[in-house]
């Protein structure tokens, strides 16, 4: 094995940066052909990760999401000694997702000055923001040996879809096929700024229901309450499936799906790499900073005076940003 090929990657924390990783896995198998790629994420992405061709193994880090966890982090770095990694690409930029591959004793450790990362980054990138304008970029740029001078290329992400289990979820929830079937995504873990308001997705069913589609509403718990506002006084038109769902059934369900309705949250870049159409809402946030990956995607986005903010609330509690993208708009670009 040539040197640097057995590559652990310290994955990112939420959803959309997860598939977005995905970018920096097809690069790294770019450049190093005969790379192996192990990923240290979160429990939650374990499916994810199952579902990229690139990825060798995911190893779950299970520590709550801002906490240190010293204890958990130096017992899997002592644990993962054993897999004689030559190198670690490091994607969030604090000084303790750095600790794992530092315990691992792993001898070249990539990632970004941050935090004072002194020692436990040893191979230790500038960070041109001029140049790497975009969070995929940034993640893509780690494959370089070198610090880039042009944005690099990038890979769009790319799911696998396991059709048993497909055929087995609808069958089971009893879903009707006979119809076009439209996708909401009305959740955003962000904050209420990065979400169209739930009246409007309400108006959009009923646009669709009209016109002879169905709507299947997809999220986690968080969102069981917005989906059934949606739904209300529909039966199989409308189908609330938040919370009915795991990670892996969401990337299935969506392979049928004709086209998905989404905020900018981490369900929009998963239905981009599933490869249907997708229309992605955009407020607070930029999509020139998160675009959706995707050719069959689009970004809806006013770009007004006071966005993007990057808030998880409207500062100034109009939120003009998403109530000015009428249901009308959104309709006009499914049917």
């Amino acid at each position: 094995m040539n040197p640097k090929n057995k590559i652990l990657v310290v994955g990112p924390a939420w959803v959309g940066d997860m598939v977005m990783a995905q970018s920096l896995f097809k690069a790294l198998k770019v450049q190093r052909p005969d790379s192996v790629i192990d990923v240290l994420s979160p429990p939650w992405s374990m499916p994810l990760l199952k579902r990229m061709a690139e990825v060798n193994q995911a190893i779950a880090l299970d520590v709550t999401h801002g906490k240190l966890g010293l204890r958990t982090r130096y017992r899997t770095g002592r644990h993962l000694r054993v897999n004689k990694y030559d190198e670690a690409i490091i994607l969030p930029r604090s000084y303790k997702a750095a600790l794992v591959p530092f315990f691992a004793r792993i001898p070249v450790r990539t990632g970004y000055r941050g935090e004072m990362r002194y020692g436990v980054v040893n191979n230790r990138k500038r960070l041109d923001y001029d140049v790497l304008t975009q969070t995929v970029q940034r993640f893509t740029a780690l494959a370089y040996d070198a610090d880039l001078t042009t944005p690099p290329l990038i890979y769009q992400p790319e799911l696998s879809i396991d059709v048993a289990n497909r055929k087995w979820f609808i069958k089971d929830v009893n879903l009707k096929m006979n119809k076009p079937i439209i996708a909401f995504m009305p959740g955003a873990e962000y904050g209420e700024a990065k979400r169209w308001p739930t009246e409007y997705y309400r108006q959009l069913a009923e646009m669709l229901v009209g016109n002879d589609y169905r709507v299947w509403i997809l999220g986690s718990n968080k969102e069981q309450e917005t989906g059934a506002m949606i739904s209300d006084g529909y039966e199989e038109d409308v189908i609330n499936l938040c919370g009915k769902t795991k990670l892996e059934d969401v990337i299935d369900l969506l392979s049928v799906v004709h086209t998905a309705v989404s905020n900018d949250s981490g369900l929009m870049h998963v239905a981009c790499a599933v490869g249907i159409k997708v229309i992605g809402i955009y407020g607070s946030s930029d999509p020139a900073y998160t675009p959706p990956l995707s050719d069959t995607a689009e970004a809806m986005y006013l770009n007004m005076s006071c966005s993007p903010c990057f808030q998880r609330t409207c500062q100034f509690d109009h939120l003009d940003c998403l109530r000015d993208i009428n249901p009308i708009d959104i309709f006009k670009r499914i049917y």
